[in-house]
């Protein structure tokens, strides 16, 4: 599911990587729990989901170890969901980065995942 979505946006194959991570799932306590990971690097930007429990994803990306972002949401049951609201953020972050200043957002775009996210 994520590699079509990302042949989708980007035209072309994109290599993920399975992996796990060491994810500190209780913000109260410091215990790192070992998590399932997909991970992809495109145009200069890591992007990672991890899967926190049973039809549980959490997602970022990141520019570099001092510029990460969230979703702003603890978690998506629906990966389809996860990958599609993670590129859109992602796509508004580096339309704002780019200095875009018409007002517009990405919400008004026509992407190939509005299948996955409820506009």
């Amino acid at each position: 599911m994520v590699e079509s979505a990302l042949k989708e946006r980007y035209g072309r194959d994109v290599p993920v990587e399975v992996a796990v991570s060491e994810i500190q799932l209780d913000p109260a306590s410091p215990a790192l729990t070992p998590c399932p990971t997909l991970h992809w690097t495109q145009d200069s930007v890591g992007f990672v989901i991890n899967k926190i429990a049973e039809h549980r994803y959490r997602a970022q990306f990141y520019y570099s170890v001092h510029d990460q972002y969230g979703t702003d949401r603890e978690a998506f049951d629906d990966l389809g969901e996860c990958v599609g609201v993670l590129l859109k953020l992602q796509a508004d972050t580096a339309k704002d980065r780019a200095g875009a200043t018409s007002g517009a957002d990405g919400s008004r775009l026509s992407s190939p995942f509005t299948q996955f996210i409820d506009f």
